[in-house]
């Protein structure tokens, strides 16, 4: 489950806080070198991200993870996208642009390229200086193709992040948090709870606009709005976002979809005060009918005429969990129309790529699928039209690409077989681009997507078959859920995380399902688990593993559960409804719906799941609660979650755990300090993934 924030009482801060400082006592997992092996393997990934290909389709700029952040890179593509013929990749970074033979590491971090409309200037974000030291503050710097060389715009003090470019080449639009103290995620670490809660030391995320010939910054939306994503008009006048009121964290799920002038008030670089901050609200889904009542709203963009903005529509997790369907409404207001009902796939990103027609990237049946969508007819066309048993998107959690004026794009793809690289070109003729991880292959088996049907549903999810595998021989079977649940099991190649292809590596079937509720099947399907959770979900994943065992020589008195977030949800729910499975590790999971609902500052993300409050309905959150049912548990379970989790709080994991030990079944806690949902420390997701598979060892080995 992809959720926000907690408040932990001033006890269970205490015991977190001892429980982290005895971890040096709590008995390191049993080391085995083939989990070694394993984790060298993943830890040598060069992962790129942030492709954006220029409107003329020359060059792609894109960003390169490593040990001090990112790099940002610059490739010259020919037109079917391919390299150029010698080839050149040039570093752009405010102390140093280069070309050079083999990619180096920046020793400051630089990311998020931005082409200007005319394909002659690159906007990106650094925290570089001239002198090559980082300076721990990001500012947009711009980077001219005719001089090539880089100047700084911002002199910004806080979080800045997306920068966009004005139509007209003149303004530079970006998120930012002024003065802000960490991240703006929900899957940071939260700030230690002090203070007047909910009122204190609340950040702001607005839009600010940099005139670029001037460098003079405007705060441009209103003090009091959190702003998740915006667009510019294409007469550069206008913005569109969409927003709530502050603490942002808590409020995406009631956010409305706003409109409000910029005007750039000439050669000094002025601004109308009046006019920009005057945002007028012209979407807001609780007020309107039908199946956009109640849902959450993401990407919006302008019509190329500036009278329409379309946006993506549905029953979401979190911000950047995307997928629905897809609506239009008048720019000046209206009602919004859904232009792709009743759809069997799950649309997360899209841009206009001519007045009536849309280029969509949607999650279909757990696979990638890229086409171009006409408006009037609700028809794809048969030429612009692809689907890849990949990932595809800037090499984070959304999907996206990057299109230029003649249709070509650029993308990151990674699948099991394949690790992440930046492709260009035709979409009917993908090149790959860049050559990173070319020495890297899978030591896991091969992956199967598999489909069956349960009490009316078609049901999608991946299988990832032993390494070395032999059908004469009886394999353990590890069920990974996956979070959200507004989410989907895709085929990615695995990074030092935790996932389910390590698990192949050591000679485990990992059966990745996709049940009701997940993305990949249509806006139906997603909402089709809302009021009950973990029950007809979990019937859709018990019947999969009918179909396989039915089909493959699976161990039945070998087959383990996981997952994180909200698949660590349903680890504890399920062992609490079968004991099927034979061992567990539950991840960031929430036990009791009803104190969860107390203990969380992101109340709002629950009302479209269960209906109501836990106030006005307690019972739908009792009915969904492992902990109801404790008494039924018998698998040996691990649990871990960081100490400053603000999506799954700790405290759910500290009462599962207490329930369990007071039941007498096997079970460890461990709490990672410092850390939020998504770990950032490498020995701690190290940690992790190795006292998993040693849990699943101890209770469920495979063959040595």
């Amino acid at each position: 489950m992809i959720v926000r924030s907690r408040l932990l009482p001033a006890a269970l801060l205490a015991l977190a806080a001892t429980f982290a400082s005895a971890q040096g006592n709590v008995a390191a997992p049993p080391q085995d070198s083939r989990i070694a092996g394993i984790i060298s393997q993943l830890g040598r990934t060069r992962i790129p991200v942030d492709a954006a290909i220029s409107p003329d389709g020359t060059f792609v700029a894109w960003s390169l993870a490593n040990q001090y952040g990112t790099e940002l890179h610059l490739t010259g593509i020919a037109p079917d996208g391919a390299a150029q013929d010698g080839a050149w990749d040039r570093i752009i970074s405010p102390d140093t642009i280069s070309n050079i033979d083999n990619l180096s590491a920046s020793k400051c971090s630089s990311q998020s390229p931005a082409w200007s409309p005319d394909g002659k200037r690159l906007a990106f974000l650094s925290e570089c200086t001239p002198t090559g030291e980082p300076s721990h503050q990001a500012q947009i710097f711009v980077w001219t193709l005719a001089t090539n060389q880089v100047r700084s715009v911002t002199q910004a003090k806080g979080l800045l992040r997306d920068p966009a470019w004005s139509p007209d080449g003149m303004s530079i639009g970006y998120l930012y948090v002024q003065n802000a103290t960490r991240v703006a995620s929900a899957l940071a670490a939260e700030k230690p709870p002090s203070g007047v809660i909910g009122e204190d030391g609340v950040e702001v995320q607005r839009v600010a606009v940099v005139d670029v010939a001037h460098a003079g910054t405007w705060m441009v939306t209103p003090p009091k709005l959190y702003v998740y994503e915006f667009d510019w008009a294409p007469n550069s006048k206008e913005l569109a976002y969409i927003a709530a009121p502050a603490p942002g964290e808590n409020n995406w799920w009631v956010a409305q979809l706003y409109t409000q002038p910029y005007l750039f008030g000439g050669p000094a670089g002025s601004v109308n005060t009046a006019a920009a901050t005057t945002a007028h609200s012209i979407l807001d889904p609780s007020k309107v009918e039908g199946t956009l009542h109640g849902m959450q709203i993401a990407v919006p963009r302008w019509s190329p005429d500036g009278k329409q903005i379309a946006f993506i529509g549905g029953i979401m997790s979190d911000q950047g969990s995307t997928g629905g369907d897809i609506y239009l409404m008048p720019s000046a207001g209206g009602s919004p129309k859904n232009i792709t009902p009743d759809r069997k796939a799950s649309p997360a990103w899209f841009t206009w790529i001519g007045d009536d027609s849309l280029g969509v990237a949607e999650i279909s049946g757990g696979s990638s699928h890229l086409f171009s969508y006409d408006i009037a007819s609700g028809q794809e066309s048969s030429e612009y039209n692809l689907t890849l048993p990949d990932s595809v998107g800037d090499g984070r959690l959304e999907m996206s690409v990057s299109l230029a004026r003649s249709g070509n794009l650029a993308l990151i793809r990674s699948s099991f077989e394949h690790p992440p690289e930046v492709w260009s070109g035709p979409l009917a003729h993908l090149q790959q681009l860049t050559h990173l991880n070319d020495s890297l292959k899978p030591s896991w088996g091969k992956s199967e997507s598999m489909t069956w049907t349960n009490e009316g549903f078609n049901v999608q999810g991946w299988l990832l078959y032993p390494a070395d595998y032999d059908p004469a021989k009886k394999y353990p079977m590890i069920t990974m859920v996956h979070g959200g649940p507004s989410a989907a099991a895709m085929p990615r190649w695995p990074g030092v995380g935790y996932g389910g292809v390590p698990f192949s590596a050591l000679g485990y079937f990992v059966f990745m399902p996709n049940p009701r509720g997940s993305f990949g099947q249509g806006e139906a399907f997603t909402r089709a688990n809302v009021k009950d959770l973990g029950y007809g979900d979990l019937r859709d994943v018990l019947a999969g593993l009918d179909v396989l065992e039915k089909k493959l020589p699976i161990d039945p008195k070998r087959e383990g559960l996981t997952g994180w977030s909200y698949g660590g949800f349903a680890t504890m729910f399920t062992v609490t409804q079968t004991n099927r499975f034979r061992a567990a590790v539950a991840g960031a999971g929430i036990s009791d719906w009803q104190s969860y609902y107390g203990e969380n500052s992101i109340d709002q993300w629950m009302i479209p799941f269960f209906g109501k409050s836990v106030y006005d309905d307690p019972a739908i959150y009792a009915k969904s609660s492992a902990i109801n049912y404790i008494k039924n548990a018998k698998t040996p379970t691990l649990v871990v979650v960081g100490d400053r989790d603000g999506e799954c709080p700790a405290p759910q994991s500290f009462e599962f755990w207490h329930a369990l030990k007071a039941e007498g079944v096997p079970t460890q806690l461990v709490v990672y300090p410092d850390e939020g949902h998504r770990f950032v420390s490498y020995d701690h997701r190290r940690d992790v993934l190795e006292r998993a598979l040693a849990w699943f060892e101890a209770y469920m080995p495979t063959a040595k």
